[in-house]
């Protein structure tokens, strides 16, 4: 017998039990028994009804879990595909790193080219240049007067503004290069007539 049943029962006895219990006391004990036991009937199917209810949400919850064991084969996948990446970003790294120094190799190459034409444009400098002159002799003369080094002076152009001979004043002035004369140097020139001035 079902439990609606059970609880249809004892409900319809419990009503007619109450109707015969007003006219007689050990009925009326009687009656309050029977409605004891259909509180506690109604108390279990109560009871029943929270254990489906349980064992619905227990069906949840692995399923759930179940789910969770999913989404974990998920994040193994996941951890693949990440060290698939770092792989991929090694070797392009790897391939980068190639290419930068091939880059390099080839800069170094054009500087090194370039380093060379200009100690080859250095050394044709060299190669024309007068010799620079290390050794004086005493043999010019000792009177003479002051003379500053203007902008665009050369030696031959103060020698001949001075009427002075140029081995004398390179002499005088022990000057080793002849082509760097600094604009304000003081030079002594020997033996020299004031220019006439205009």
């Amino acid at each position: 017998m079902k439990l609606s049943r059970v609880l249809w029962a004892l409900g319809f006895s419990a009503a007619l039990g109450t109707a015969q219990a007003q006219t007689n006391p050990e009925q009326m004990d009687l009656v309050n028994l029977r409605e004891d036991v259909r509180v506690l009937t109604q108390r279990v199917g109560d009871l029943q009804n929270r254990v489906e209810q349980l064992e619905r949400e227990n069906n949840e919850l692995r399923s759930q879990t179940g789910t969770a064991a999913q989404t974990y084969a998920t994040v193994a996948q996941l951890n693949d595909t990440v060290a698939q990446l770092n792989r991929t970003i090694k070797a392009s790294a790897a391939e980068t790193k190639s290419e930068t120094l091939e880059q390099v190799s080839g800069q170094m190459e054009k500087l090194a080219k370039q380093t060379n034409a200009a100690l080859a444009d250095l050394a044709k400098g060299q190669a024309t240049r007068t010799a620079v002159q290390t050794t004086f002799t005493d043999d010019y003369p000792k009177e003479g007067v002051s003379y500053t080094v203007q902008k665009g002076d050369t030696l031959s152009a103060i020698a001949k503004k001075t009427n002075a001979s140029m081995h004398d004043i390179i002499n005088a002035n022990k000057i080793a290069d002849p082509t760097r004369l600094m604009v304000g140097q003081s030079l002594f020139i020997p033996q020299a007539q004031q220019a006439p001035k205009n």
